[in-house]
């Protein structure tokens, strides 16, 4: 029940941060909570989709969706009273992708995958709807070009599988991919931990390559 209702709390945060998305880009309403919805829970349907248990979570229990209309209402009516207490969501988001991953690792072991299923599952639920509402606004998602977001989401996916296969009971092994991923992300906020970059080629590698046969045909 408790976990239940953290999933709830972390779904409408999730949400909130989509629906600010959407102010970025100052979206209408419609747009809004297109991006709250989309956020909030499209991580886990799209989770629930690939593993085959359907109808995903979010049309079985519509608290889900509710949560995010909620918060795209919420966001268009005072984004800016929200704006200024930015820190606290970033510490709800923080424990939300911890939920999102152990959750979505626990549920890829209930099915019997092995632990890239259950880190991959555990980073999809986490880190999926981000991934959505990016590609909707027509952004490089956030996941694969700044911040430790998802790697602490696979990470806490490796914690539950590892878990599990010493025989911890599942509740263990929730918390504790709970707990790590959560203080994962908590510490790459503090000390700004990020992973390396690959530098940016001076010129396109077509282009790169032409001008290199090129000189070599003059020095000949």
């Amino acid at each position: 029940m408790i976990i239940h209702f953290i999933d709830i709390l972390a779904t409408f945060v999730f949400a909130v941060s989509g629906a600010f998305r959407a102010v970025k880009h100052e979206l209408d309403l419609l747009g809004v909570l297109v991006l709250s919805i989309a956020t909030g829970v499209g991580g886990g349907i799209t989770r629930d989709i690939i593993l085959g248990t359907t109808p995903p979570m979010a049309f079985r229990d519509e608290n889900y969706l509710l949560v995010c209309i909620l918060a795209g209402f919420t966001v268009f009516l005072v984004a800016p009273w929200i704006a200024k207490r930015w820190n606290i969501v970033l510490i709800a988001d923080a424990v939300g992708l911890g939920l999102f991953s152990a959750t979505g690792a626990e549920k890829a072991m209930s099915l019997g995958l092995g632990p890239i299923g259950v880190m991959f599952s555990g980073a999809l639920t986490a880190t999926g709807g981000g991934v959505i509402r990016d590609i909707l606004v027509r952004e490089i998602p956030d996941v694969i070009k700044e911040d430790f977001y998802a790697t602490a989401a696979i990470a806490g996916g490796a914690v539950f599988y590892f878990s599990s296969v010493l025989c911890i009971s599942n509740f263990y092994s929730f918390m504790a991919s709970f707990v790590f991923t959560t203080m994962l992300r908590f510490i790459a906020m503090h000390v700004k931990i990020k992973l390396p970059k690959i530098k940016r080629l001076p010129d396109s590698p077509s282009r790169l390559t032409k001008g290199r046969k090129t000189r070599r045909k003059y020095n000949e």
